[in-house]
């Protein structure tokens, strides 16, 4: 047995299984979304699993598509393919192969770490926003309705449109998934909670759509109407497995519009999976902690792969992930089995994975988006500061009316217009001075400036530099003006990864702080 998968065990197989199931839905609906051909998503996780189970630091991360990136990928087909689905999904691939070469540079440099500098309000705003694009474009699709406009706002606003002219078959399939999805956490029962809602979702819906005869052409009459129902309702696939290959198309890669989807693919992608692998590390049991360089790297050869054969790009994802270390896994293995039973899934049973209703596949979008866009986001960024909802506010506003490239620019410009007005110069923000002294087992670490999430890093270095010789570390900010959020959440974060290690911040209790959160931001009265 291979270095990299010692301590493989039964309970990776269970967790391996259980994540396929929930993993094969939503990669043929994420695919869809994307503008993707369903198998693309499959081809994805399989690498993911499979491929860079291998190559990752992450043990217990799942590797596939995700929801956070529908909207990159779908731009990018429809604006490269200029009206062609097929060319602008050939030109998509080549956008992601470019950026799979810069997420490589990206880990090769050892500046994986730039995606934990960003400001959380920031990334949670980018993703409300995504979830509010994917709920606009999904919830037609579970009514079986072709919605006229194309932007998010134009399409919440066809909703009540598409509401009064739904086709029933198709919106009983919608309505029942929803149903289960929203309902499925409130349930206590421990066998039933056993069972995850996608699983359940298909079990009632593919039988549902069979009674329909989804799969031939036909009418039926309703409420005095005639509908129309048929295969392009269900999911397609392809004939065998190498029908599913595709290669991508660099003819127009050096255009503005290529750099502009290359630059949102690598770093969105990149910020993504570095928080998620963050995420996962603080569930992990053993209180493991991952290389970040070498998961992306792991991750940037995988999304290479994908681009070069016709998948989605991937990330390390969050939710798949949590449910797997909630069923059990311990290891690399579970997101290798995952990918594995995958890919036999493709093989050997496309006749059944065609029987799948797309409005079932969409209703677990919408139920994804709601959950990006949840209310809860925003009233936590409000308890945080009040600085921290207007990040989060402007950042998802800005992002609905342009790009995620642009709504994340705002956010993170209006970041630094913020820490002027509390009395930090640009200068302290770009040049923050660290100093650093060791005495026995003792690390002092003193900041002149700004504790900000511009000087994260650095600070961050230094702190990776505590083993278990080091008793307590001092972290004196006791000469800057300001100390944000993101830079109190992360440093805290990074002491909670050490055993027997006691960190002590100095110099700011007497400052002014944005609320009584214990990480809002903070500025000294001069």
């Amino acid at each position: 047995m291979s270095a990299p998968f010692s301590g493989f065990n039964a309970g990776d197989i269970k967790s391996g299984f259980l994540v396929f199931l929930i993993a094969l839905p939503l990669c043929l609906g994420i695919a869809l979304a994307s503008g993707f051909p369903p198998v693309a998503g499959i081809s994805t996780a399989v690498i993911g699993g499979v491929i860079v189970s291998f190559l990752g630091s992450s043990r217990l991360t799942i590797k596939g598509p995700a929801a956070g990136l529908i909207v990159i990928a779908l731009g990018a087909v429809q604006e490269l393919g200029g009206g062609d689905p097929i060319v602008g999904y050939k030109r998509a691939l080549a956008v992601g192969v470019v950026a799979a070469g810069i997420q490589i540079l990206f880990a090769l440099f050892r500046a994986a770490s730039a995606g934990i500098a960003m400001s959380p309000a920031v990334v949670h705003g980018m993703l409300a926003a995504i979830g509010i694009i994917i709920v606009s474009k999904q919830a037609h699709i579970v009514m079986g309705v072709s919605p006229e406009g194309s932007e998010p706002l134009e399409l919440l606003a066809e909703i009540p449109h598409s509401i009064a002219n739904a086709n029933p078959e198709i919106l009983l399939l919608g309505v029942l998934s929803l149903l289960i999805l929203f309902l499925h956490p409130l349930i206590r029962h421990r066998i039933a909670r056993a069972i995850p809602a996608p699983v359940i979702v298909l079990a009632l819906t593919v039988p549902i759509g069979l009674f329909f005869d989804l799969d031939h052409l036909h009418s039926y009459h309703l409420f005095s109407k005639d509908f129309s129902v048929g295969p392009e309702f269900l999911v397609e696939l392809p004939g065998s497995i190498a029908n599913a290959i595709a290669f991508p198309d660099f003819s127009v890669i050096f255009t503005g519009t290529s750099l502009k989807y290359i630059v949102m693919y690598a770093l969105v992608g990149t910020i993504e999976s570095t928080l998620s692998v963050l995420a996962v590390d603080t569930l992990d049991p053993e209180k493991r902690s991952s290389n970040l360089n070498r998961d992306l790297l792991g991750v940037g050869v995988g999304n290479l792969a994908c681009a070069m054969i016709g998948g989605l790009p991937m990330i390390s994802e969050i939710v798949r992930s949590k449910a797997n270390i909630d069923a059990g896994a311990k290891s690399r293995w579970s997101n290798f089995f995952h990918g594995a039973l995958l890919l036999v899934s493709v093989a050997l049973i496309p006749g059944l994975l065609h029987m799948i209703p797309l409005a079932a596949l969409a209703a677990m979008l919408v139920y994804t988006g709601v959950r990006l866009a949840s209310p809860k986001e925003a009233l936590h960024a409000k308890e945080i500061g009040l600085d921290q909802f207007a990040l989060f506010i402007v950042t998802l506003v800005t992002t609905l009316a342009t790009d995620l490239l642009i709504g994340v620019a705002v956010g993170l410009a209006l970041k630094t217009v913020l820490h002027t007005f509390r009395g930090a110069r640009l200068r302290d923000l770009v040049r923050t001075r660290v100093v650093e002294e060791r005495e026995g087992g003792e690390l002092r670490i003193k900041l002149h400036g700004a504790a900000a999430f511009t000087s994260l890093l650095r600070v961050r270095r230094a702190l990776e530099k505590v083993d278990e010789s080091v008793g307590t570390v001092i972290l004196d900010l006791s000469d800057v003006v300001v100390v944000d959020h993101t830079f109190l959440l992360r440093v805290r974060a990074t002491a909670s990864e050490w055993p027997g290690t006691e960190m002590k911040i100095l110099g700011i209790n007497e400052m002014v702080t944005a609320s009584s959160h214990p990480d809002a931001s903070r500025r000294r009265l001069k």
